[in-house]
């Protein structure tokens, strides 16, 4: 081998590797660069097929020529020009096959937790540094009630590989149920070992999870593991969380003892199973009514959701709820995080139009919650009827296209 070709591949596989791609595709956007340089010399447009022009490059000593049919039509001085042109699709074709590499890298780390940065913002999405690629975290992916900052250092779920208008992009997530499995197997080491396994996790992002465990091996207390000593374990992962409050039960398959355990801190209750529509009656003292149900049913809404069974709550003498953890209100159409969400289902307010007209009366307290959920609720109600004025309109236009065509039918 000789040096000229020591140095040339020494050059090319320095650059493959930093870029983690196959040598090959430099090759091949070098032979696509000079073809599209070659059109641009000779006048051609880009859709113009060069017929019987042939690139060849030469690995010993790095030249490259342009042949005709079997025989040199390399132009004069197509040296400076060539090489512009040729520089600047090489570096895209590299480019995209960088991309291209870092997205496969990703796609068999899909499922899995790792820590990013905040690079930046793009519109309402988030920009996140992951490693060796950037990955993105849409509105909905992130924590309602989490403010980011740049250069923040956050553990982030990788959701997965959706294509976009920019062509595919890694999501990740912070509010998505895994991501708290995924803490507890990075903090606790019997999860991550399997002999604590988590059976299922319901959560409402940024404001509570509850976590059902069971042990796998003898002798092992599945949530004394989790909760670790002194809590040590747990705190952990609400640190990580930014305070989420979790509760951790231990999964039974009596589903009357799985009830009892995931309504928790309620105790002192009745549960009455009817397997055949998956539906569970729970009687509750009047003093443990309202923790049964929890600040806008969310401890009942996220039991049904961990058992899997529709849940209806009652007092002794005291009216009680019914959930299935999927429930939605009109205001769910407004986007609101969850804190403001549960302060209006405590106050009763589950339409558009009641939150209107009490919105005035409730901004003390939105913002105590957040100096920007007053604005915001405003604006999403204004967003709302904005919204329906334009589904409105449309249902005008089309009754009156009928009506014109029977007319005419006529």
């Amino acid at each position: 081998m000789s040096q000229l070709k020591s140095e040339f591949m020494l050059a090319l596989n320095q650059i493959c590797a930093e870029r983690g791609i196959d040598p090959k595709v430099v090759i091949e956007a070098i032979k696509t660069a000079i073809l599209a340089a070659l059109k641009r010399d000779l006048g051609l447009a880009e859709e113009d097929v060069l017929i019987g022009y042939v690139v060849n490059v030469n690995e010993e000593t790095g030249a490259i020529t342009v042949e005709k049919d079997g025989k040199d039509a390399t132009p004069a001085g197509f040296g400076r020009i060539a090489a512009q042109v040729a520089k600047q699709v090489i570096m895209q074709r590299v480019r995209e096959a960088e991309k291209d590499a870092i997205i496969s890298e990703y796609a068999d780390k899909i499922g899995s937790l790792v820590t990013g940065m905040v690079l930046r913002f793009d519109g309402t999405n988030m920009i996140v540094d992951i490693g060796r690629g950037q990955a993105v975290m849409p509105q909905n992916e992130a924590i309602p009630n989490e403010f980011y900052r740049l250069n923040q250092r956050i553990a982030v779920f990788i959701k997965e590989i959706r294509d976009t208008y920019k062509g595919q992009a890694i999501i990740v997530s912070r509010a998505a149920p895994e991501l708290v499995q995924e803490l507890f197997a990075r903090e606790v080491p019997e999860v991550n070992a399997g002999s604590v396994k988590i059976v299922a996790i319901a959560r409402e992002a940024g404001h509570r999870t509850k976590i059902a465990v069971q042990s796998n091996e003898d002798g092992v207390d599945p949530v004394g593991s989790c909760v670790g000593q002194k809590g040590v374990r747990v705190q952990a992962v609400i640190n990580e969380l930014n305070g989420e409050k979790i509760d951790i039960v231990e999964y039974s398959k009596n589903i009357v003892e799985y009830v009892k355990a995931a309504l928790a801190p309620a105790e002192g209750f009745d549960v009455v199973v009817d397997d055949s529509i998956r539906k569970v009656t729970v009687t509750v003292p009047d003093d443990q009514l309202s923790l049964a149900i929890g600040r806008g049913g969310q401890n009942a809404r996220l039991a049904a959701k961990l058992t899997g069974y529709k849940i209806d709550i009652k007092g002794v003498t005291a009216e009680g709820v019914s959930v299935t953890g999927t429930e939605q209100f009109e205001i769910d159409s407004l986007g609101l995080g969850s804190k403001v969400r549960n302060t209006l289902l405590d106050q009763k307010i589950t339409t558009v139009k009641a939150l209107e007209s009490k919105l005035e009366s409730l901004k003390a307290e939105l913002d105590e919650l957040d100096p920007r959920a007053y604005v915001e609720t405003g604006k999403a109600i204004a967003r709302f009827y904005k919204k329906a004025d334009m589904a409105r309109e449309e249902a005008e236009k089309a009754a009156r296209f009928i009506a014109e065509r029977e007319s005419e039918n006529k």
